[in-house]
């Protein structure tokens, strides 16, 4: 039976070719969303080894994360960034989770995030969760979790209003609208804990920089920050 669906995909994709989802070329391997040029060539950031690095210089002065890394470098117009669309707008929740698994790995054999305690996701408002069907930031927490043997709290933090796009915002402004948009749920499971925040791109900061900020409140919490991506000029 197995051959016989192995074989009617393969049918299948003559007329509905499965492309790699970063370079839109290339077909990947049976069951696989990326090609083996792009797992080679995709611009990994590296930054998990170092604690201070190109992300946590980014936030310097204005939250004071413990360690901060990201999987991928993402520049306009790049494959990573076609990967994040892929994910974010094309229903490809699966890529998430798997680009968490993989970055887990890694994270999981640096000192700088061997002692998280805990996971959790940078939230959607419930209304736009509902639009997309899912939170791509919880399909990467998922993945992160599997491969890190590491809890994830999906409703750690709560989306309480629902904001307009941010992309053509300043870092000033996006703060000051993010301060009243994001409340601690639970706040006696997170307390004393090492958490890792999670999101999909770091671009300004302003979102991690708030969610982390609610988290640092609570008393004896230290948190990192992990993201697939972070945006370079």
């Amino acid at each position: 039976m197995r051959k016989l669906i192995h074989y009617l995909d393969d049918f299948l994709c003559l007329f509905f070719p499965h492309l790699c989802l970063a370079c839109e070329k290339n077909a990947p391997p049976y069951g696989e969303y990326i090609c083996a040029s792009c797992n080679a060539t995709l611009p990994l950031a590296n930054f998990h080894f170092d604690k201070n690095n190109p992300f946590t210089e980014r936030l310097w002065g204005r939250v004071d994360v413990h360690s901060a890394a990201a999987l991928y470098l993402f520049t306009k117009g790049s494959r990573v960034q076609k990967l994040i669309h892929h994910l974010k707008y094309d229903g490809k929740k699966e890529i998430g989770f798997l680009l968490g698994k993989q970055f887990g790995f890694h994270l999981k054999r640096s000192p700088l995030f061997s002692e998280v305690d805990l996971i959790v996701p940078v939230p959607l408002h419930p209304r736009k969760q509902r639009i997309r069907g899912y939170n791509q930031s919880e399909m990467f927490a998922n993945g992160l979790s599997e491969s890190m043997g590491v809890p994830h709290m999906k409703n750690g933090l709560k989306r309480i209003i629902h904001s307009e796009s941010q992309t053509k915002k300043s870092r000033e402004d996006r703060v000051v609208k993010m301060k009243e948009v994001f409340n601690v749920n639970q706040p006696g499971m997170l307390k004393g804990k090492h958490i890792l925040l999670v999101d999909d791109v770091m671009t300004t900061g302003a979102t991690l920089e708030v969610c982390a900020s609610q988290l640092l409140s609570l008393p004896g919490t230290k948190v990192s920050i992990a993201t697939i991506a972070i945006a370079v000029h």
